[in-house]
């Protein structure tokens, strides 16, 4: 439920950037409608995941990325790609392990690595969730022409390019 309320005091804080342009800069409109959009499709992304397949948004993001490497990726690997620490990332790795959903070895090069993997079992349960996900997100996106779709990916690509601009500023 908090990601219910955080998503309507989102919305609560976009529509008073609306209704009072005066107060607020174009740039925090935009990164207000930003996050109101991620978070209305990320909430609904994690509802559907859990009430139709019992599975974390986290989870499903770490079976994506293994779904990509049949030959399986270090854990290292995996936390860089998902963007989270080590240690998020062990939890959901133990969990799948048990499950059979994953296989953990040691690197065959590096004995102090441990490389993981899905399984057949994994795969299989993997693929038809992404099988919906994607009939999900299509859904989602459904009131966006192929021409609306295009234009908004582009204009997505040139603010992610700011924003890591911006941040390499920052660095020293």
């Amino acid at each position: 439920m908090p990601a219910v309320s955080g998503c309507i005091d989102m919305l609560d804080s976009e529509t008073k950037a609306v209704e009072t342009p005066e107060d607020h800069a174009e740039e925090l409109r935009l990164w207000l409608r930003l996050l109101t959009c991620t978070t209305l499709i990320e909430g609904e992304v994690r509802g559907r995941l859990r009430q139709r397949f019992d599975v974390t948004l986290p989870r499903f993001d770490l079976m994506a990325q293994l779904d990509k490497a049949p030959d399986g990726m270090t854990l290292s690997d995996v936390s860089k790609r998902m963007m989270v620490s080590n240690g998020n990332v062990t939890g959901l790795v133990e969990r799948l392990v048990e499950s059979g959903h994953l296989d953990r070895r040691t690197s065959e090069t590096d004995r102090r690595v441990q490389v993981i993997r899905l399984t057949k079992l994994g795969r299989a349960e993997f693929r038809r969730m992404a099988t919906e996900h994607e009939t999900w997100i299509a859904d989602l996106f459904a009131d966006l022409s192929p021409k609306d779709v295009r234009e908004l990916m582009r204009l997505l690509a040139k603010t992610k390019a700011s924003a890591q601009k911006s941040a390499a500023r920052r660095r020293p």
